[in-house]
């Protein structure tokens, strides 16, 4: 079956979360949302919550069965000895509206608090429940167009300035030169929400006429801030997230720039298209910008209270493929890029999925099969393929790092 069968078609699992745009991902993976839903995330992987299918086999197979049936043939031997599943899941993006503010635990902490979870007896669905699985969730991400995030705590002299420079902050700037990072972000997430609606109201009021006047850009807060007040908020609820905007980097990647994100680095996504690939898991931690469950004592057991300067990642190129380093074991990023009639071949070390995301190919050996845009190939272990650019191709590629 494996020699014959070894490369596969699957198709991933559209994610309506209200914060996705209407068009980019129906567009890119030819998908019909003449709903008009919002599609925020595509993944591609053998999460149980929405595994991919694969659509090549005689009968349509769920990915995160067809490794459960043959995981050592499927996954490699070292890859499945090590995490026992497929370790990484590969997702697109699409963040019309900024997501919630937050934090994932190291892959220790994990364990622990799903343990103490479950002993606790709170329901795996449950509003209020914190760890999904036992993993960590490091994450890379790949912009696919310009790209705006909040990714960790600004340097101690870039927030003692930002709350000098913002009047309805300059309260916090003693407390902060005084108690540092932790104390001030433990203050505010504590904050009674009459106070914290005193203090935000007339920051929000003032930078929705700040950008109405022209007065901001998306380097700074307010903008942000704006963006997310501007079709109407309530007074007496003001989310505390407001405060992070202010506390952590802004930070712009331009398309095909790429930055790493490990556990205890606090983190949003805030507009744009991206290609992700994380650690197998959906634990998060939330602190703010978000109707979701926030649990401000997890989350300051959990986040790195330290100045953080954003750093994109340094690629390697190696022939006509791109590699984006990460200091996981359990996932690897590259991008492929081919003009026509070029050839790119390899021989797996795990299950690979290929994202077609410009362009059309061939695999050449098996059937010839084709692929165009928005088409993703799974390519178990130890095997060789070679793909064939029709034209201009651009191939995004998630693999296990090979085990020394």
């Amino acid at each position: 079956m494996f020699q014959s069968k070894a490369i596969f078609k699957i198709k991933g699992v559209v994610q309506h979360y209200a914060w996705g745009g209407n068009n980019f991902i129906p567009q890119f993976i030819h998908f019909d949302n003449s709903e008009n839903k919002p599609c925020a995330e595509y993944w591609l992987g053998a999460h149980p919550s929405a595994p991919a299918q694969i659509t090549t086999l005689p009968t349509p197979f769920l990915l995160n069965e067809f490794i459960q049936q043959n995981p050592i043939e499927v996954l490699g031997e070292s890859v499945y000895n090590t995490f026992k599943e497929l370790p990484y899941l590969f997702k697109i993006l699409d963040v019309k509206d900024m997501l919630s503010i937050q934090v994932h635990p190291s892959k220790t902490e994990a364990e622990k608090g799903f343990e103490a979870e479950e002993t606790a007896g709170i329901a795996i669905n449950a509003i209020n429940r914190n760890y999904k699985d036992k993993n960590h969730k490091p994450e890379v991400m790949i912009a696919l167009s310009d790209f705006w995030l909040l990714h960790g705590f600004k340097s101690a002299n870039n927030i003692e300035t930002t709350l000098q420079d913002v009047p309805e902050l300059n309260l916090l700037l003693p407390l902060f030169k005084k108690d540092g990072y932790k104390n001030v972000y433990e203050f505010i997430m504590q904050m009674p929400q009459e106070q914290v609606d005193v203090i935000l109201l007339p920051l929000v009021k003032r930078a929705l006429r700040e950008k109405r006047d022209n007065a901001l850009n998306r380097q700074m807060p307010g903008w942000w801030v704006s963006k997310l007040f501007e079709n109407g908020f309530d007074e007496k609820n003001i989310d505390r997230g407001i405060f992070s905007l202010y506390l952590f980097n802004i930070v712009h990647l331009e398309k095909g720039e790429a930055v790493f994100q490990g556990a205890g680095v606090p983190h949003a996504y805030l507009e744009g298209q991206n290609i992700e690939l994380m650690a197998n898991s959906d634990n998060v931690l939330r602190g703010g910008l978000t109707p979701k469950h926030i649990d401000v004592t997890e989350l300051m057991k959990h986040t790195l209270f330290e100045p953080v300067e954003p750093k994109v990642v340094r690629t390697k190129q190696i022939g006509n493929e791109k590699i984006y380093p990460c200091p996981v074991a359990d996932f690897g990023i590259s991008v492929i890029e081919l003009n026509a009639g070029e050839h790119y071949s390899a021989l797996t070390t795990s299950l690979e999925i290929l994202l077609i995301a410009e362009g059309a190919l061939i695999v050449k050996e098996h059937e010839n099969m084709v692929f165009k845009k928005g088409e993703a190939i799974a390519v178990i272990a130890q095997q060789e393929y070679q793909l064939v650019a029709s034209g201009k191709t651009t191939i995004y590629k998630a693999f296990v790092p090979a085990m020394h």
